[in-house]
């Protein structure tokens, strides 16, 4: 989505902060201590003579559809979309050992049931970034730009994709490129089916994450699971079926004299689709001065303008960089957010306070039975 503001910028350089190493932590958005819902998992060893840890080697495959990714040449590729080339067919799983792999992925939908591991099972360890924003042009294209889309550093269109341990970036600068207006800059766009994420970090600004669907005719079902998203304009957005459970969303520091800074979500679901994102038992927190952002507005894009967007937010904690009082804003005036399905259910902290009820829909007991992980999933059950 465009900003209203496409020449502000922000004073963190994640550029300077992706520098990764066997067992790195790499201190990347946040300087608090890393918590379950931050994107951590049990860490695996990692060591010079075992860079895959418990997750065996070409030597020693897992299964023979297990292939290696290591810079340094002890696997059997030096880039994740080398190893992504030449997993044809269904049931690949690629191992990442450690470092930043500053390259473009690109899923196909013919890699089905493809799956990501980072080797140590900290996603700090394992990052794939890359700097493209919409208004970069694209090598000989003749001033064309890559456009949000286009943007991404890593797309999925494959249906059952599965990614653990691993940092999603695009480290793209509003400060470096003033004069750009296209600010978007997607760290990864997902469209397969059932494409879940356990214990992952996704960083940007603009557009960081962006569950989407293959056509505006198709379903597309994503889970995310005690992963950590950092941005500041809609910087979760789309038209998925997606269910955040125990995730860690946080808002950047922006250096802009207007409020507010940005919005955490931005749905654009299709009228059809019975249900767009949930976030059940998140968190959110701030970089920014208190009630500077806003937790939610509507995205109606041109190539769909009967959408309805979806969003229900339940059993979270609000910081105090969301404004209470009217946490959501309309993105513009002829689909404004109360005619939406935004809602929420027993939310807490002072980013929740209810001071002005109309500004905050909620669901009543029975309504929030059918805004579950289950219903929104059905018969897929990445959780269980």
């Amino acid at each position: 989505m465009r900003s209203h503001h496409p020449g502000a910028h922000s004073p963190l350089s994640r550029r300077s902060l992706l520098v990764a190493g066997t067992g790195a932590a790499l201190a990347l958005g946040v300087s608090a201590p890393a918590r379950a819902d931050e994107g951590t998992a049990p860490a695996t060893a990692i060591t010079a003579g075992r860079p895959f840890g418990c997750y065996g080697s070409p030597a020693a495959r897992l299964t023979a559809l297990t292939l290696y990714v290591h810079q340094g040449g002890a696997g059997d590729f030096t880039t994740v979309q080398a190893a992504v080339d030449a997993a044809v067919g269904s049931g690949y799983t690629l191992v990442l050992a450690p470092g930043t792999y500053r390259e473009i992925v690109s899923i196909t939908a013919a890699r089905e049931g493809l799956t990501l591991i980072g080797a140590s099972q900290n996603p700090r360890d394992t990052v794939i970034v890359y700097d493209n924003a919409a208004g970069t042009p694209v090598p000989g294209g003749g001033g064309a730009t890559y456009g949000t889309s286009g943007s991404a550093t890593t797309t999925v269109r494959a249906a059952d994709f599965t990614a653990r341990g691993i940092t999603f970036a695009n480290d793209w600068l509003r400060s470096d490129n003033p004069e750009y207006t296209g600010t978007q800059a997607v760290a990864i766009k997902v469209m397969g089916d059932r494409s879940a994420f356990h214990h992952c970090r996704f960083l940007g600004h603009q557009d960081t994450l962006y569950p989407d669907t293959l056509n505006l005719a198709l379903v597309a079902r994503q889970y995310f699971s005690h992963c950590y998203v950092e941005g500041d304009v809609d910087f979760v957005f789309g038209r998925a079926t997606a269910v955040f459970a125990h995730c860690h969303f946080h808002t950047l520091d922006r250096d802009v004299s207007f409020k507010p800074e940005g919005m955490v979500f931005a749905p654009s679901t299709a009228r059809a689709t019975a249900y767009g994102y949930l976030a059940v038992k998140c968190r959110i927190t701030s970089g920014a001065e208190d009630g500077a952002y806003k937790l939610s507005r509507p995205w109606v894009p041109s190539s769909d303008i009967t959408a309805w967007p979806s969003l229900v937010v339940r059993e979270s904690w609000f910081g105090p960089g969301i404004d209470a009082v009217t946490p959501y804003t309309n993105m513009r005036a002829e689909y404004p957010w109360q005619s939406q399905r935004f809602a929420e259910y027993r939310n807490f902290g002072p980013g929740a306070e209810i001071s002005v009820p109309e500004n905050r829909p909620q669901l009543t007991r029975r309504q929030a039975r059918t805004h579950t992980p289950a219903a929104y999933l059905g018969d897929w059950r990445p959780y269980a």
